[in-house]
């Protein structure tokens, strides 16, 4: 599972502050968490083919090498909490590992999917870097545990339900393991139905307990609101990415299209493949200013 190779961050100009240190910083490959940096995970939400998740991984690599941003990509490869039966849920398990480990050799990026059950762990850590767990279960003890066990970083997301003070117990399932290399997404907080809000003090709560990821584009998803699939506002994601920012993030998690409106799964909730390059040169800046 520790074959993979990193190339070195390439040196720019990007300001070098640094925010509040964690306590419990830890690397993922080339990315270092909880060190001051801010760094992106982004990528499509589910993977559609082989050659489109490629693409997609090389043009926002393309763009965070200019700025210097450390990336770690994320796709996956099945979304098992699709709202409709028929929506489109990936490839699948065997297939989907394939081909995100082909993209982990191509590019030499760290990589993040999601797993939904226990079992998926092993063979998934095989392939990726970091295991992510849905928010819709974050309180699940088999899967956390399992999670752990492979060794690999745990990016658990918040559920929509959770207090972020408890998210705690959620990190000490994964801590039981011996395994603390594990950070922490807000990705808003149910609002009544359809319908989501972010409480920006859980960043700094949680940030007590782990390294803090904001998901920007999850946090302007309207869950089951259009029809049978989730609806979303984006033109709100880079004002959240900004406050989190100001806030004080370790990582910033976009999910990114090159066609939101073709999308197989949260598209409407997307941010566009042109729009990413100048949010993150506005949020660098937010970030050196706040450091």
């Amino acid at each position: 599972m520790g074959g993979m190779r990193y190339p070195q961050l390439a040196l720019g100009t990007t300001p070098s502050s640094t925010i509040t240190l964690v306590s419990n910083s830890f690397e993922i490959g080339p990315v270092q968490v909880g060190e001051g940096r801010l760094f992106l995970i982004a990528g499509p939400c589910v993977i559609e083919s082989e050659a489109h998740a490629a693409k997609m991984a090389d043009a926002i690599q393309r763009i965070a090498a200019d700025l210097n941003i450390p990336y770690i990509f994320k796709a996956s490869y099945d979304k098992a909490n699709r709202t409709s039966v028929k929506s489109y849920r990936g490839p699948g398990l065997k297939e989907g590992v394939r081909i995100l480990g082909k993209i982990a050799r191509d590019t030499g990026l760290p990589v993040l999917t999601d797993v939904h059950e226990a079992a998926d762990c092993e063979p998934v850590a095989e392939a990726v870097d970091v295991l992510q767990i849905p928010a819709f279960l974050c309180r699940q003890t088999d899967l956390l545990v399992a999670a752990g066990k492979t060794g690999r970083a745990v990016n658990i997301k918040k559920g929509q339900f959770v207090a972020p003070s408890d998210m705690t117990h959620t990190v000490e399932k994964v801590k039981s393991t011996g395994n603390d290399r594990i950070s922490l997404t807000e990705r808003g907080s149910s609002f009544g139905y359809n319908n989501l809000v972010v409480d920006f003090r859980s960043l700094a709560i949680m940030r007590k307990i782990a390294p803090v990821v904001f998901d920007g584009t999850h946090s302007v998803q309207q869950p089951s609101a259009a029809n049978g699939v989730s609806g979303g506002q984006p033109e709100f994601i880079p004002l959240l990415a900004r406050a989190a920012v100001a806030a004080g993030i370790d990582g910033l998690f976009l999910e990114v299209h090159d066609d939101p409106a073709n999308a197989k799964s949260d598209g409407a909730n997307a941010l566009r493949l042109d729009l990413l390059k100048p949010l993150l040169e506005n949020l660098l800046e937010i970030h050196a200013a706040a450091s």
